[in-house]
């Protein structure tokens, strides 16, 4: 099947009991065993089947979900979570242990920054935060206790682009997995499996459930990888309710739809504030004269719906701009079908030290531009005037 279809069709057949066309939302903690042997032989994994909504694979709702995502992504499985954030912990925790090595791309989601640099570092687990969008970076940064990298790419919210295949030849070479956080890009626009990468990994709160309306997290991977997931999963509890599993299922059902409007409109607006004499710069990875565009031309088959820009002016111009916007949402968050606009220094990057932000990009006038689906003319319209009260 071709992406779209897969989006619609994969993983999803009519329900054995009542034959209902839509997947149903499993509403249970618990499962009811046929006799004490069957019990035994699930919880001790001789037999595959559901036992405790908390334990993968949590319920069928779930299940669809995971499968749906992971055929996607090109994976062999997935595995449902609470959040991104939940599913990158739970990565981190089954990839690495005290005295190992973690190389980290050095722009990631201030939460990404300070679970590796503050939770991970206590555990004992060597952080060592890396401009990867640099190769010989990267070769330089593997050592002998490596055993994962961690790329986002495009950079959360500089929009720094990432070489995935060259990576993760990297770090097969050095006995190292290779996760990537595709959040921004989703599978319809980058599928980091195919380019060598173990684990993709998403935030289902963004683009997968795509209406605002949820937390969750994802993970796609070969089937060993996940397995060997499944004890953490179950021991930190970190998982979806059924609810959103059936929201995230229902979301991807239109995420090729939606990811081309967000696209489309984000090339459009990318364009317009290159044009606006109050802007400095503008990252999109669509735009040619993105520093990585090239790459992203490579790797990716579109560019999603993020864009970053600098205002002149500073902090001052970005609060008069996004407190003057009427259509486009001062929030933070993303993916949502609506155009979100903030503040990655005060906002969703405050949690990462001021000398870190500076160095990596996030400066104080640095805007994130969540591009909705609404009429792109309207867009442009709504960020016009308040540009023009800058």
């Amino acid at each position: 099947m071709k992406f779209a279809t897969k989006c619609v069709h994969a993983a999803e057949k009519p329900d054995p009991a009542f034959g209902a066309h839509t997947t149903p939302i499993f509403q249970t903690s618990t499962f009811i065993f046929e006799n004490s042997r069957q019990g035994a032989a699930r919880f001790a994994g001789e037999e595959v089947g559901y036992v405790y909504a908390r334990i993968p694979p949590n319920t069928p709702t779930h299940a669809v979900l995971a499968e749906k995502f992971a055929a996607l992504e090109g994976g062999e499985a997935g595995q449902t979570f609470a959040s991104g954030m939940a599913a990158i912990t739970a990565v981190a925790l089954t990839a690495l242990k005290k005295g190992e090595h973690l190389i980290s791309t050095d722009v990631v989601y201030g939460c990404t920054y300070s679970l590796f640099s503050e939770v991970l570092t206590g555990l004992g687990i060597e952080v060592s935060f890396i401009d990867t969008s640099e190769l010989e970076n990267v070769k330089r940064a593997f050592k002998q206790e490596t055993k994962m990298i961690f790329l986002e790419t495009p950079a959360n919210p500089t929009m720094t682009v990432c070489d995935i295949r060259e990576i993760a030849r990297m770090a097969k070479e050095n006995g190292a997995l290779c996760i990537v956080d595709n959040t921004f890009s989703t599978p319809c626009f980058q599928k980091p499996l195919e380019l060598g990468a173990d684990v993709s990994l998403s935030s289902c709160t963004k683009y997968i459930g795509g209406h605002a309306d949820l937390l969750g997290g994802i993970v796609a991977g070969n089937s060993s990888f996940i397995q060997k997931m499944a004890p953490v999963v179950g021991y930190t509890g970190g998982i979806m309710g059924p609810h959103e599993a059936w929201l995230c299922i229902r979301g991807l059902k239109t995420l090729h739809i939606r990811m081309e409007r967000h696209a489309e409109n984000a090339m459009k607006v990318a364009e317009f504030l290159e044009s606006r004499p109050e802007i400095e710069w503008v990252r999109y990875p669509g735009l040619p004269g993105h520093p990585q565009h090239e790459l992203a031309r490579k790797q990716m088959s579109g560019y999603s719906g993020m864009l970053s820009f600098e205002l002149r002016g500073g902090i001052e111009a970005g609060s008069r701009l996004m407190d003057n916007v009427r259509l486009c949402s001062l929030a933070v968050s993303l993916g949502a079908t609506d155009t979100l606009i903030q503040h990655p220094a005060s906002m969703t990057h405050a949690c990462v030290p001021l000398k870190v932000r500076n160095r990596v990009g996030i400066t104080d006038g640095l805007v994130r531009l969540s591009v909705g689906i609404e009429d792109y003319e309207d867009i442009i319209a709504d960020l016009e005037q308040a540009l023009d009260k800058i």
